[in-house]
């Protein structure tokens, strides 16, 4: 059989396009998840998830997570940007919470937005301000997404953090009580970071290695909130609670309360718990709606509410249409107030009922209260302050802001103690069991030193009132036994 030979000119064609084909049975894959990739980025260590295409992770400042929050990641960035600059030794503390928020959430934009505000001026105090100290810290901005539902990807993308360039040694914030959260922090505890908490209050969070909290704890509000009403000549009283699964925040908070107004000789509740579930959409709204003709047939002095802000307004809107418009009702609660916003708290101040509440901070409490709150600290959230020149469009009176300082200064200070040595995770959460005495945190919300549990030592709750321009005003300064300060 003849041998068929190809001309050369035709031999060069086909081998050109087999080496084509096969470049671009390589190539287009790679090109196809570069696009998907790409496609799916926000920014540096910043990605789109879920059905929302939320952007959670983390960012030095340079992505922003929304745009109310621009002026205080702008400020971050830069400060970042020139610890870097100057060569200095650093290491890194993260602040996490959910950035992008929805309806679901307890949090409000503005609260926070308070809250990244006080971190940033926790790192410029310990960066090049009055309690300037090394190593100095960069702050990234951690982002777990609306009800924290992407905690996974962001917690990940921390603990890589640890052996980069960011050197992260501590996570601050940590969010609501919830068990998203909870999940969180115990991965981040399990991976050798140190964790402050700023806002979580719920009693039953104990046990987790590396972790404190700056705020006191339910029990510690609950016996503040007893204290007053017994001041108040109050003896009888019903609980109004979320029988929420995963609101240990309102659980633990309703549980205190019941037990220690009821330890107080004279003190009685008037019926049984009244429950409603957050968790039913479309239903909680009616059970609180129907509740207040039960109240003014059991006629308690005052209504503890253990629920979240956000239902607070619902409850107090029911209770303003009662049925017996005649009777005056007091309405205590706990600190999830602080998360309304200003609009929020002045339609709450519409249903002309006593409204009150155990804060986590105030910043009036150095007045009421001189001794147990350091001064230089309560100084930059007065009006005029440092904080108020910086954003002069926000208030700062729901405390957000001073408890996020306080916690992300707390890191600062444990990563001072520990520089004597190798600072990591392990070492600066050592150093939160060392700060007593004089080597307490000198906090705006308080002078904080730490239990062996993690709990702070006798912290400072202000008893806050609601006024009818829906403005919070500092009644008075509690402690975490109910024994109030000194008055003026």
């Amino acid at each position: 059989m003849p041998r068929l030979e190809w001309p050369l000119h035709i031999v060069r064609r086909v081998v050109i396009g087999v080496i084509v084909l096969a470049v671009l049975a390589v190539a287009t894959p790679l090109a196809v998840n570069w696009f998907e990739e790409k496609r799916d980025r926000c920014g540096d260590g910043v990605v789109k998830m879920g059905d929302d295409h939320e952007c959670v992770g983390v960012t030095d400042g340079s992505y922003s997570f929304a745009d109310h929050l621009k002026p205080v990641e702008k400020k971050i960035k830069a400060e970042n940007d020139l610890v870097e600059k100057r060569g200095d030794k650093y290491v890194s503390v993260a602040y996490m919470t959910s950035f992008t928020l929805t309806e679901d959430d307890s949090n409000s934009e503005e609260s926070v937005r308070h809250e990244l505000e006080g971190a940033y001026l926790a790192q410029y105090r310990h960066n090049r301000g009055d309690l300037s100290s090394s190593p100095k810290i960069k702050l990234l901005i951690a982002n777990m997404g609306s009800s924290a539902a992407h905690w996974e990807h962001t917690v990940d993308e921390l603990i890589d953090r640890k052996t980069s360039d960011d050197k992260l040694v501590a996570v601050t914030g940590l969010g609501p009580s919830d068990t998203q959260n909870l999940d969180a922090l115990r991965r981040l505890s399990d991976n050798g970071l140190a964790l402050v908490a700023s806002t979580m209050t719920a009693t039953n969070i104990e046990g987790i290695k590396g972790l404190v909290r700056v705020s006191p704890t339910n029990v510690d509000e609950a016996y503040a909130a007893s204290a007053y009403l017994k001041e108040e000549n109050v003896r009888r009283a019903v609980v109004v609670q979320d029988d929420a699964r995963d609101n240990y925040y309102a659980k633990t908070l309703g549980d205190a309360f019941t037990k220690v107004f009821q330890d107080i000789k004279g003190h009685q509740l008037v019926a049984d718990r009244m429950t409603y579930d957050s968790s039913v959409r479309g239903a909680w709204e009616n059970e609180l709606r129907y509740m207040p003709g039960q109240l003014c047939d059991q006629k308690p002095e005052a209504v503890f509410f253990a629920g979240r802000g956000k239902h607070l307004t619902r409850f107090l809107d029911a209770i303003a249409n009662r049925p017996c418009q005649d009777r005056e009702f007091m309405v205590i609660t706990g600190d999830d107030t602080t998360n309304l916003t200003a609009d929020d708290l002045a339609h709450a101040a519409e249903s002309k009922v006593r409204v009150l509440y155990t804060g986590l901070a105030h910043p009036d409490m150095w007045r009421e209260d001189p001794d147990s709150v350091s001064r230089p600290s309560a100084r930059y959230f007065q009006p005029g302050g440092l904080l108020a020149k910086w954003f002069p469009d926000d208030q700062h009176q729901d405390g957000q802001a001073i408890m996020a300082h306080d916690a992300v200064l707390t890191a600062a200070q444990g990563i001072q103690m520990a520089a004597l040595g190798d600072v990591t995770g392990e070492s600066v959460a050592r150093m939160f069991h060392q700060m007593n005495s004089r080597q307490q945190v000198p906090g705006a919300s308080g002078f904080i030193s730490f239990q062996n549990n993690g709990n702070p030592r006798n912290k400072a709750i202000p008893i806050l009132h609601l006024n009818a321009k829906g403005r919070s005003e500092l009644v008075e300064v509690s402690a975490r036994r109910g024994e109030p300060a000194r008055k003026q």
